[in-house]
C-alpha cells in the first residue's frame, strides 16, 4: 500500500523548517512525503531546494486556499492512501503505519485521523481536532477532548478506536479512492469546516471515519490565521450553514437551518456588546455570501444524497456547555442521547 503524506504550504518556511525534518525522519516505507506549495510568496521553495533537494515539490500557481490547495496538488499523485497533514505538525516513529492497519481492517473505513495533541503541552488535547470530531444536531462541531474552547488533558480517556462524525484537516488519512469518488474537498470552501463537509459527504456515501489512539501527533494550530481575525469568523459562520444546507436530510434541514440563522445572529450582537464590530459584519456578511450560494449549493445538495448519519450529537451544544456546564465530552456522552446512527450502502 503506498500512502502520500502531503503537505500544504503557504508562506510558511519557518513552519518548514521547525516541523518538516520529524516528517521527513519518521515517515518510512511506502510512505512518501510530498509539499504542495500554493503559490508562496516567501522563500519556501528556495528553502525546500537547498535542505530536501530530493523531495518531491508540487508548485501552484497561487493560493487556492486549503481546499482547492489540496484539491490541485492531489490530483498530481498516485497513492492508496493520502494524508493531508499540516505544515505545523510534529509527528513520532512509525506515526503512519497504525492508521493505516485500522483502515485496512475495515474497507468502510475511508478517513482516519491520530490523536492530536498539542506542540507546547504535549498531556494536553489540540483545539483543531483532539480524539475525533464531533457535530451537533444544530452544526456546532466539537471534539473529544475539546468543547470550544476548553481542552483537556489526556489521562488515556479517549484512547478507544471509535467511529467519530469528523477528521481534522490537520492530519487526515483518507483512501484515495474515496477522495477521487467525492470529487475532494469541496473548493468553495477556500479553508475552514471544509474537513467537515467532506466527512460528512463520505458518510452520506456509507463510509465510515475512525479516530485511531494509537497514532499521536503534536500541532501547532492557529498558524494561519488568528482565532480573532475577522476573516476566519466569516469563513467558519458560511461554511457552517453551507455544510448544513447540503448534507442534512430534508426532514431537518430547514429547521435547523431556521434555528442556526436565529443563533448566528445571537452570536453577532454579542460580538458588538463585547466591542468587535468587524466580527459582527464578518457573521452578517456571512450570511450574505450564504444567500449568493444558494443556486450552486442546491446543485451540489443534489449530489450528496442526504441521509441520516452517525454521530450526531441530539442536544444543543451551546445550552449544555455554557448553562448546563458540561465541559468535556464524557459529561455530554454520558448525559444525553449523543448519535443518530443509520446504515448506508456506498
Amino acid at each position: 500500500m503506498k500512502t502520500a503524506v502531503v503537505i500544504l504550504n503557504w508562506n510558511g518556511r519557518h513552519m518548514l523548517e521547525r516541523f518538516l525534518p520529524s516528517v521527513t525522519a519518521n515517515t518510512t516505507g511506502d510512505a512518501e512525503v510530498i509539499i504542495a506549495d500554493n503559490g508562496s510568496t516567501d522563500d519556501s521553495l528556495a528553502f525546500l531546494a537547498e535542505h530536501y533537494p530530493a523531495l518531491r515539490v508540487i508548485a501552484l500557481d497561487k493560493n487556492y486556499g486549503f481546499a482547492g490547495g489540496y484539491n490541485k496538488a492531489l490530483a498530481q499523485v498516485e497513492a492508496d492512501y493520502f494524508v493531508l497533514l499540516n505544515d505545523d505538525v510534529e509527528v513520532p516513529p512509525h506515526w503512519v503505519e497504525p492508521v493505516i492497519a485500522q483502515m485496512e481492517a475495515n474497507p468502510l473505513t475511508a478517513i482516519c485521523q491520530p490523536k492530536l495533541l498539542m506542540y507546547d503541552q504535549r498531556d494536553t488535547f489540540e483545539y483543531a481536532g483532539g480524539a475525533g470530531g464531533f457535530i451537533d444536531k444544530y452544526g456546532y462541531p466539537f471534539c473529544r477532548g475539546r468543547l470550544f474552547t476548553t481542552l483537556e488533558q489526556d489521562h488515556g480517556q479517549y484512547d478507544d478506536a471509535c467511529e467519530i462524525f469528523w477528521a481534522s484537516g490537520a492530519a487526515m488519512f483518507v483512501r484515495a479512492d474515496v477522495w477521487r469518488q467525492l470529487g475532494g474537498l469541496d473548493a468553495d470552501f477556500f479553508a475552514h469546516m471544509e474537513e467537515i463537509d467532506f466527512c460528512w459527504r463520505a458518510k452520506n456515501a456509507g463510509y465510515r471515519v475512525e479516530y485511531c489512539p494509537a497514532s499521536v501527533v503534536y500541532h501547532v494550530g492557529g498558524g494561519t490565521l488568528p482565532k480573532s481575525n475577522p476573516r476566519k469568523t466569516l469563513l467558519n459562520f458560511r461554511n457552517n450553514l453551507a455544510l448544513l444546507y447540503k448534507n442534512l436530510p430534508d426532514s431537518r434541514r430547514r429547521w435547523v437551518l431556521a434555528a442556526r440563522i436565529v443563533l448566528d445572529y445571537v452570536a453577532a450582537f454579542k460580538f458588538l456588546a463585547e466591542g468587535k464590530p468587524k466580527e459582527f459584519s464578518a457573521v452578517v456578511e456571512a450570511h450574505k455570501e450564504f444567500r449568493r450560494w444558494h443556486p450552486a449549493l442546491r446543485e451540489k445538495r443534489r449530489q450528496t444524497s442526504p441521509g441520516e448519519v452517525s454521530c450526531i450529537h441530539q442536544g444543543l451544544l451551546l445550552v449544555e456547555y455554557y448553562l448546563l456546564r458540561r465541559t468535556t465530552y464524557s459529561k455530554l456522552k454520558t448525559s444525553a442521547t449523543s448519535t443518530t446512527s443509520a446504515t448506508r450502502t456506498p
